[in-house]
């Protein structure tokens, strides 16, 4: 069970290792300029290797829960699925189900895990099996591994080493698990912390904030919200940046040969590659040199 990229991974070790007797994933969604009905990465993956693919709107109707039961499957191993499972569903593999989660937990509980350790600037994160139940990832530890964060990682790039890292923890411990031969390990509930799902408006930069909290917010929000400010009534994301020594006044842009710095509410932010509306990111300084305005102008103001 899984719909994004994250969880691609996993269902191809699942494929080398095991008798895969189905495949759940998120409906088709409108995506594109044209609004056309796209599959999910974990749905062209299945229907590439011949899996049945089921897409309930819901897996918690009694006529869900009947048709996944038909299956019957030993196990059922779930990344990013995106739905919530009811006890009626858990309590039908004998093995039980298995989440992989894109952290090491009790940490970073929730919707967002890889997107809130960058945020709160964290230079460790990790995979970790848990035995689902009824909780928001509050269930027994199987297995983890711990997964170090670059001080360049984006969400993308943290996200990818992550799906890999789930995908090869799961193939290591699922003989194991299997055989019955692993004891999962309480988790320590006073230890949790909770994320949630990030929004659209989340990736609006203040330019009051200090310039090392944008740039983690920055690498956070990439790709998605995107870091993204106003200027000449336009939205303007900000793609790359690195936080440089100096001070300005929060938001002004300063232009000084190939470098484009704007300040903050502490210290400075140099733009390595930003995205104007309705184009690709592009060089900051490109950007700059073609338009005399920028330097000096406020950015934050929308009039």
């Amino acid at each position: 069970m899984g719909t994004p990229g994250f969880a691609v991974p996993a269902l191809r070790a699942l494929c080398d290792a095991c008798d895969v007797v189905g495949v759940y994933t998120q409906p088709d969604r409108p995506a594109g300029r044209g609004r056309k009905l796209e599959a999910s990465p974990v749905k062209r993956e299945a229907e590439a290797r011949g899996l049945p693919v089921f897409q309930p709107r819901s897996v918690r109707p009694v006529g869900a829960v009947e048709t996944l039961r038909a299956l019957a499957p030993d196990l059922i191993v779930v990344a990013a699925y995106g739905l919530i499972l009811p006890q009626s569903v858990l309590d039908i593999p004998a093995r039980r189900c298995i989440n992989i989660h894109a952290s090491l937990l009790p940490r970073y509980r929730g919707a967002s895990p890889i997107t809130f350790a960058i945020l709160n600037g964290e230079r460790e994160t990790g995979i970790t099996l848990m035995q689902m139940e009824a909780g928001l990832d509050t269930g027994p530890i199987i297995a983890a591994r711990a997964v170090a964060i670059a001080d360049d990682d984006t969400a993308e790039t943290l996200e990818a080493r992550l799906s890999i890292s789930g995908a090869e923890l799961l193939a290591q411990t699922l003989p194991a698990w299997l055989a019955g031969q692993i004891t999962p390990v309480k988790q320590d509930d006073a230890a949790a912390t909770l994320t949630r799902l990030i929004k659209k408006a989340d990736g609006l930069i203040d330019w009051a904030q200090p310039a090392a909290q944008i740039a983690l917010r920055v690498r956070a929000f990439t790709p998605w919200p995107g870091a993204a400010t106003d200027w000449n009534g336009e939205p303007l994301k900000i793609v790359r940046a690195a936080v440089v020594a100096g001070s300005d006044e929060p938001g002004r842009v300063r232009v000084r040969g190939n470098s484009v710095t704007v300040g903050t509410g502490n210290g400075c932010l140099r733009l390595d590659l930003i995205q104007p509306a309705g184009k690709r990111a592009m060089d900051a300084a490109a950007y700059a040199h073609g338009r005399p305005g920028f330097d000096g102008a406020r950015l934050g103001e929308t009039a």
